[in-house]
């Protein structure tokens, strides 16, 4: 049994409160919703392949669907998620719709993710 007097705590032992620090940020905090909803979208490990696929090149749904061993159905599903949330968009050529990542903030979003994660779990 280890010997917890020894952890490091990850808590104050004491409650203080630096009166000049939470005054100067009190009411600097942004309408965070929209962000937190984004996080939850890419919660999900089969939309953040798509977004990782589609960061690579444009795809149809067959191909998602080929290369995440899926159904078209499902791919459907978690593009139209995507979609609403403004991260893919689609063009349609013929009888086929090909997707691509909406905009380069998208790319930064999962290479940000990608060097963090990296980072942390090394």
């Amino acid at each position: 049994m280890e010997d917890r007097s020894s952890e490091e705590k990850d808590v104050c032992e004491v409650f203080c409160i630096e009166e000049d620090k939470v005054e100067k940020l009190k009411n600097t905090i942004p309408d965070m919703s929209s962000l937190a909803e984004l996080f939850k979208v890419l919660a999900d490990e089969t939309r953040v392949k798509v977004v990782y696929l589609l960061s690579q090149d444009e795809l149809c749904v067959c191909d998602i669907a080929a290369l995440l061993n899926s159904t078209v159905s499902n791919v459907s599903h978690h593009l139209r998620v995507l979609r609403t949330a403004h991260l893919v968009k689609y063009r349609r050529e013929g009888k086929q719709v090909y997707y691509t990542l909406d905009d380069d903030h998208v790319v930064h979003i999962i290479k940000e993710g990608f060097e963090h994660v990296n980072h942390v779990y090394r």
